[in-house]
């Protein structure tokens, strides 16, 4: 009976467009609605179909569902996480090559690379001997310290079926491209944010309602250090019963996800996928200041940008924008309850989202549509939506804004396994 269930679950994936595979066409092409840019893909980096191999459409083994992808301008590079390949792959932004494939696995070789594996006190249930033997599933990413060093948080350890046990971030020279440090973290961790003004790393540990700070004013690795783990209401403890195994996407608690420091660095706001409101945290205190209401549920992705706060309502498919400093006095005077915001309707399903270096455009995943929306942010409305490869999530601009780099990890099995670059052309270069 269950698996009579499970296929026809199935069927209803396959034959609904909705959830269909789509492939995109090189060279597929659209226009804004003011005609001021065009926008093409251009090249494809892809894990699906081996005989459409060439220099623009390539078979690449390691891209293996990629969840994100980091530009490094500075540098002329790019980083996909390749969450099932246990794998960063690194490219060159100008020739778009392979320059290199970073391992995440580790073994008693690499026990140089673990400093304080005892941080948290958390117990490991999974496994007994050997904590740091695992293969990690890289997730998210970020730069610190002008581009020198490149942060990856581990969605999981490979022998953690259930995430319960705490996971693992690591540390990547951007000069070679190689693994320098791995720290512990919380369970489950996916968003990671580094703040340049007050000198600190953000972990947003999924899996058990908690965010980690860590302290990175000095410019050697290992004098990285943790300075809070912050609850944020309760830290959530998940319950299994015979081995069982469990959708941790769900069972999460407040589920944690969407992260971004204030424009000062004293303050971090945390998305709460499964409330309807906005965690804050005092930087410099390790303190939980409370939660703001008055937005939309469901905040999967946020960003900070000349002014304003930027809210992803992934289900309801709308993007929120409010003053930041709206927000910030509401905690200084103790009302925590926001009603003026502006919305724009982009799509259900949005994920990441990006705003140009000139604060001029606003680029988002829209998963269950796979297509790409950009929103003129002068007049809030998006402006041209282009067709991507089935269920994007991942996504970056070059600071010239001339070329949208895109990850489509799949879902239910179906599609994913892609990298999409799109060139963008203005009409009048900004």
């Amino acid at each position: 009976m269950k698996k009579t269930c499970f296929l026809f679950l199935i069927s209803l994936f396959l034959y609904n467009p909705l959830y269909s595979q789509k492939i995109v066409n090189l060279n597929t092409k659209a226009i804004s609605i003011d005609s001021s840019f065009t926008i093409k893909l251009i090249k494809r980096f892809q894990n699906k179909r081996p005989e459409q191999n060439s220099k623009q459409d390539v078979y690449d083994r390691d891209i293996y569902s990629p969840k994100s992808v980091n530009i490094l301008d500075a540098k002329n590079k790019f980083y996909v996480n390749s969450l099932e390949g246990y794998s960063t792959v690194v490219y060159d932004l100008k020739t778009f090559q392979k320059l290199k494939v970073i391992k995440h696995e580790f073994n008693d070789k690499n026990n140089f690379l673990f400093k304080d594996t005892s941080y948290y006190n958390y117990k490991f249930t999974t496994v007994k001997n050997k904590i740091n033997n695992f293969k990690g599933k890289p997730v998210e990413g970020c730069f610190s310290h002008n581009g020198k060093y490149f942060w990856v948080s581990y969605y999981r350890r490979n022998y953690d079926q259930n995430a319960v046990d705490p996971s693992a971030i690591c540390i990547i020279d951007t000069d070679k491209d190689s693994i320098v440090r791995v720290m512990p973290s919380g369970v489950l961790p996916k968003v990671i944010k580094y703040s340049k003004e007050s000198n600190k790393i953000i972990i947003t540990n999924w899996g058990d309602n908690t965010v980690s700070l860590i302290d990175v004013s000095s410019s050697n690795p290992n004098d990285f250090k943790y300075i809070a783990n912050v609850t944020i209401d309760k830290r959530y403890e998940v319950k299994i019963k015979n081995n069982s195994l469990i959708d941790r996407d769900k069972f999460c608690g407040d589920c944690l996800r969407g992260t971004v420091f204030s424009p000062d660095g004293n303050y971090a706001f945390i998305g709460k996928m499964m409330n309807t409101s906005l965690a804050v945290v005092d930087v410099n205190n390790g303190e939980y200041l409370g939660s703001i209401t008055g937005m939309m549920p469901n905040i999967r992705h946020i960003l900070v940008k000349d002014g304003y706060i930027y809210l992803a309502i992934t289900n309801l498919g709308y993007i929120q924008r409010g003053k930041i400093d709206a927000v910030i006095d509401s905690l200084k005077n103790n009302k925590l309850n926001i009603t003026q915001w502006e919305n724009i309707y982009v799509g259900k399903g949005i994920r990441t989202m990006e705003i140009s270096e000139d604060g001029l455009y606003l680029f988002a995943a829209v998963n269950e549509e796979s297509k790409i929306a950009i929103v003129d942010l002068s007049k809030l409305q998006t402006i041209c939506k282009i067709d991507a490869d089935s269920f994007p999530v991942g996504l970056d601009i070059t600071k010239d804004k001339n070329y949208l780099i895109v990850t489509a990890q799949g879902k239910y099995g179906i599609g994913g396994n892609s990298v999409m670059v799109y060139k963008v052309d203005y009409k009048n270069k900004n």
